[in-house]
C-alpha cells in the first residue's frame, strides 16, 4: 500500500485491469460450421455413389423419370407418395423408350459399366424380341387356317361351323368340337368318322409350317358309363387324343413334334352349365409356344433313382482269389 507525505492522509490504492485482445477475433467459431457442412456434404456424397452402385437398371430407369419430368401425374402418387419409387413403373410409362431402346443415363455415361443386372436386362429383351416373332407367327398360322377352313374345295371347310382358334398363354388353340348329329366319333367310340379324319389329314401339314411342337388333348362329355365299367371317360378322352394323332401322323406331321397326348375326360367342359352338352366333346391341337414345351419336355433326371436296382460291383482280382481261397477252406473234406 503507498504511503502519502507527512501530515496527509493515505492515498487509495487504484487498479486498471486491461482487457486483451485476441487475434482474428472477428472469426469466431463459424469455421468448424463450414467444416460440418462439407463433412456432411461429403457423406451425403459418397451415400449416393454407394447407392448407385447398387441399383438395379429399373431402379435407375426410375429415378432418372423422376427428374426429367418431377411433376408428372405418374410420378407424384396420392398423398404426394412418389410412385416412382414404390412401384417402380412411372417413369417408364412416362419414357417408353427407356425400356426399349435406350439405356439408363448414368449407365450410357460409363458411370456403372456393365453389370450383371444389364446383362439380365438384355437377356430379358432378347426374349421378348423372339417371344414377339413367335407371335407373329402364330397369328400368321391362324389367319392361313382360318383361309383354309373357309375354303370350300378343303376338308377343313366340312366342320367349318365346329373348329374355334384362339391364341392363348399355351400357344395357338385349334378345338374341333361336335355339333348335334355331326360328332367326330361315334358315341364311346374311339374311331374317327371319315369326314373328322380328313379334317385331321388336310391340318397336319398347315400347322406343320412353323417350327412349333403340338399338344393333343382329348375331351368328353359328362355322360357316365355304367357302374362298375373299367373303361371311363378318362380311358375314352385319351384313346380319342390318340386317335387324332395317328390321323395326323399318317397327314405327313412329324412324330417328333408331338410333346403330350392326353385325355381330361369331362373336367373341363366347354359349356359348365351343360355338363352333357354336345360341344363339350371335343379335340383341342395346342400348337405350343416355345417356352411352353421346353417346360413340358424338362424332366429332372434324379427323379426316381432310388427306385433303379443298384449296379453289381465289380470285384477286383485279388478279391476273387480271397473268395476262392475261403470257398476252399470251408468245402468238406472227403474221408
Amino acid at each position: 500500500m503507498a504511503k502519502g507525505k507527512p501530515g496527509q492522509g493515505e492515498q487509495p490504492i487504484i487498479v486498471i485491469r486491461k482487457k486483451k485482445g485476441h487475434a482474428h477475433g472477428h472469426h469466431g467459431g463459424s469455421w468448424k460450421v463450414a467444416l460440418a457442412d462439407f463433412m456432411t456434404a461429403m457423406m451425403a456424397f459418397f451415400l449416393l455413389l454407394w447407392l448407385l452402385e447398387t441399383a438395379t437398371p429399373k431402379e435407375l430407369q426410375a429415378i432418372a423419370g423422376y427428374f426429367q419430368a418431377p411433376a408428372s401425374r405418374h410420378v407424384l402418387g396420392p398423398g404426394g407418395a412418389d410412385a416412382a419409387a414404390i412401384e417402380l413403373k412411372a417413369p417408364m410409362e412416362e419414357n417408353p423408350q427407356m425400356v426399349t431402346d435406350q439405356s439408363s443415363p448414368l449407365d450410357s455415361a460409363g458411370i456403372l459399366g456393365d453389370t450383371p443386372d444389364n446383362m439380365d436386362e438384355e437377356s430379358r429383351r432378347e426374349e421378348a424380341a423372339l417371344a414377339e416373332v413367335e407371335r407373329q407367327q402364330l397369328e400368321a398360322l391362324e389367319e392361313q387356317l382360318r383361309d383354309e377352313v373357309n375354303n370350300t374345295a378343303s376338308a377343313l371347310n366340312v366342320l367349318k361351323d365346329q373348329i374355334r382358334m384362339e391364341l392363348t398363354e399355351l400357344g395357338l388353340s385349334i378345338q374341333i368340337i361336335d355339333k348335334e348329329r355331326r360328332n367326330m366319333f361315334d358315341e364311346g367310340s374311339a374311331i374317327l368318322k371319315p369326314y373328322s379324319e380328313d379334317a385331321l389329314y388336310a391340318l397336319a401339314p398347315i400347322i406343320n409350317k412353323v417350327p412349333n411342337s403340338i399338344s393333343i388333348v382329348g375331351h368328353t362329355d359328362a355322360k357316365p358309363y355304367s357302374a362298375g365299367s373299367r373303361y371311363t371317360n378318362w380311358e375314352l378322352s385319351t384313346d380319342r387324343a390318340n386317335s387324332a394323332r395317328r390321323a395326323l401322323l399318317e397327314g405327313l406331321y412329324p412324330e417328333q413334334k408331338v410333346v403330350a397326348v392326353q385325355g381330361m375326360a369331362a373336367i373341363a367342359p366347354l359349356v359348365p352349365e351343360k355338363p352333357l352338352d354336345p360341344s363339350n366333346r371335343r379335340i383341342a391341337i395346342i400348337v405350343l409356344k416355345k417356352a411352353v414345351e421346353e417346360a413340358m419336355r424338362k424332366v429332372d433326371p434324379t427323379v426316381g433313382q432310388h427306385l433303379l436296382p443298384s449296379k453289381p460291383r465289380v470285384m477286383s482280382e485279388l478279391e476273387i482269389e480271397q473268395a476262392i481261397e475261403r470257398e476252399r477252406a470251408n468245402a468238406p473234406r472227403s474221408k
